[in-house]
């Protein structure tokens, strides 16, 4: 296999970022779409140059041109969409989180191995040549000892709809899925460690989902992440790594494309690491497709244990606050 020829099930506006990250790329192409709403896969495909459409997930799955999937359904349908594709021996990028829960995942992430195929959760922040830059720059000690951390992403001021995918309890919505993945990502990007404490407050809205919700992780060595997400509250976007000699300021860190270096006594120093808005996702699929092109079956940036590790605490956290999706249960 020299080239991989992707399908997307949804070809909703996650596909398209998908697509046009993908073009952007000098390997792989868009082969397949699938969507069960009428008209929506034709026009996805048409529009990003691709060569099959369906209006069924099973019969893109059983195409033997289709060599991995991307999965662009809403949280709800993930577990289901995944297993399918893993089922017909497909390799799997699916977008996060990769399921409602840790034993989805699991299950997921067995049923890859017994098959020896592919698996990714689609988490793009881990993938930035930012992100990268400020791993190395930590380890170098540039701040001294990373005390803390704080990352919030809040997305107020927009309208979500009672029956839309943020609001919609059915399809898994509350800003902790949606939104709180990723200052939780951000936070095991620095520490890289398994929280001893883990604590959060949520605002259960009218449709029975988190508006708002707030964490606290506390880390080996007294490190601590205080982290924040929510749809109904105007704020910016912004990560903060917080050390013993200085700070570094990450700017809307999820798509990061600089930072702020602030040493105790020296003027801040800005790196940029510049990318198109629309390409965004280019990193993290180049990186699937070198495995999937190197025969491996999970990835050494995000394989399954680190998936499992965020997925565990956000059980942990709806576990706090009894909030469960229908079919799930917290004791």
């Amino acid at each position: 296999m020299e080239n991989i020829r992707w399908g997307v099930i949804g070809c909703g506006w996650i596909a398209k970022k998908f697509a046009k990250s993908l073009a952007a790329l000098p390997v792989g192409e868009l082969y397949a779409g699938a969507s069960r709403s009428d008209g929506k896969a034709e026009a996805y495909v048409k529009e990003f140059g691709g060569t099959a459409a369906y209006t069924d997930y099973e019969s893109l799955v059983q195409d033997a041109n289709v060599d991995a999937v991307y999965v662009a359904t809403t949280h709800n349908f993930h577990y289901e969409n995944v297993k399918l594709c893993l089922e017909h021996g497909k390799h799997v990028l699916c977008e996060k989180p990769i399921t409602l829960n840790a034993p989805e995942a699991k299950a997921l992430f067995d049923l890859a191995k017994a098959k020896n195929v592919f698996i990714m959760e689609a988490m793009w922040t881990r993938f930035l040549p930012a992100i990268g830059k400020l791993q190395a720059l930590l380890a170098e000690g540039v701040i001294g000892d990373v005390r803390s951390v704080r990352a919030d992403f809040c997305v107020g001021g927009n309208e979500f709809p009672a029956d839309g995918r943020m609001r919609n309890k059915d399809l898994a919505g509350g800003a902790l899925l949606d939104l709180g993945v990723y200052p939780l990502t951000f936070a095991d990007i620095v520490f890289d460690a398994v929280p001893e404490s883990i604590k959060g407050d949520a605002f259960i809205g009218d449709t029975d989902v988190d508006d708002r919700s707030y964490y606290q992780l506390t880390y080996p060595g007294g490190r601590f992440a205080q982290l924040c997400s929510s749809f109904t509250t105007c704020a910016p976007i912004f990560a903060m790594v917080m050390g013993s000699k200085g700070y570094i300021n990450v700017p809307f860190f999820l798509h990061a494309r600089e930072l702020e270096i602030c040493r105790h006594g020296e003027k801040p120093e800005k790196l940029e690491f510049w990318f198109e808005d629309d390409e965004g996702f280019k990193f993290e699929i180049e990186h699937a497709m070198e495995c999937i092109l190197a025969g491996k079956t999970e990835s050494e940036v995000h394989p399954p244990s680190r998936t499992l590790k965020i997925m565990e605490i956000m059980d942990t956290l709806r576990g706090q606050w009894n909030l469960a999706y229908p079919g799930e249960s917290f004791k």
